[in-house]
């Protein structure tokens, strides 16, 4: 872990600050890395039930920061040095310039991104890998890529179908139009509006982490793996899933705390 990325720990809500404010958190390949290892290190945090990302500073991230990028050549090719790198992948369908985004798409718990100040371009795409955004009315947000002659290619394949319309992300794509809080309200790129949006995020996730923490995480898997699946896919999910809830140690104590008018007191997850 590095101070790029910082991560504090309260009551089960993990407060994760992009922390490069000097350059509006812009991604460069060493701020690329400690998202990703911020993100799968929290994956497997057994006592994290949600996650607020948020930048520190006067902007949530810039977007890449185009003078560490000097490994990107002109003319459709790449030459070496550790922007490049960014391109490579394994075994896993995501190069390792998609997984700052798809790290927290795939975290086990709900991640809520706060957004204020702007989020261009790879910072757009870092909050769509969020479950849910909180933006500040002021906020300017972009899929900035066609400025640079480039497409969006850091996982927005993945999340901007979940909250928008193929018009609108098409739109969104071909123009590289800058909106604020409201206008990204209205086309769904964010849920909520807030003027404090990192409170705003942080007062959800404390909510969120008041619950059941086996079937908050439950039901995320059960949208992440049903939303684009088939009918007997999400069918026989939503089945398996409730079956291992029923009678499981946190679901009987959400039973209790009800009949018995009282905060429940939950177990951190065992579920890997």
């Amino acid at each position: 872990m590095t101070d790029l990325v910082t991560i504090d720990i309260t009551d089960g809500v993990a407060d994760v600050r992009l922390n490069r404010p000097d350059k509006y958190n812009a991604l460069s390949p060493e701020m690329f890395d400690a998202i990703v290892k911020a993100g799968e290190h929290l994956a497997e945090a057994r006592d994290v039930r949600a996650v607020v990302l948020s930048g520190n500073g006067r902007g949530f991230c810039a977007g890449l920061d185009m003078s560490t990028m000097q490994g990107f050549g002109s003319g459709g090719g790449q030459s070496g040095g550790s922007a490049a790198n960014l391109l490579k992948r394994n075994e896993r369908p995501e190069n390792y310039a998609q997984r700052p985004g798809m790290v927290w798409k795939r975290m086990p718990v709900p991640t809520i991104a706060a957004i204020h100040g702007v989020a261009y371009g790879g910072g757009c795409q870092i909050a769509l890998g969020a479950d849910i955004r909180f933006a500040a009315p002021d906020a300017k947000i972009s899929v900035m890529e066609i400025k640079w002659g480039l497409i969006p290619d850091m996982s927005l394949t993945q999340t901007l179908r979940d909250v928008v319309t193929l018009d609108v992300a098409k739109e969104l794509t071909f123009t590289g139009r800058v909106m604020n809080g409201d206008q990204a309200k209205e086309l769904g790129l964010v849920t909520h509006v807030a003027d404090d949006p990192l409170q705003a995020a942080m007062d959800l996730a404390s909510e969120i982490a008041g619950k059941s923490p086996d079937a908050v995480r439950a039901g995320k898997k059960l949208f992440e793996a049903s939303w684009h699946a088939d009918d007997r896919t999400g069918l026989e999910l939503e089945s398996s899933l409730q079956m291992k809830l029923i009678g499981s140690p946190n679901q009987i104590e959400a039973v209790k705390a009800n009949f018995e008018n009282r905060a429940p007191e939950f177990e951190d997850t065992s579920d890997s």
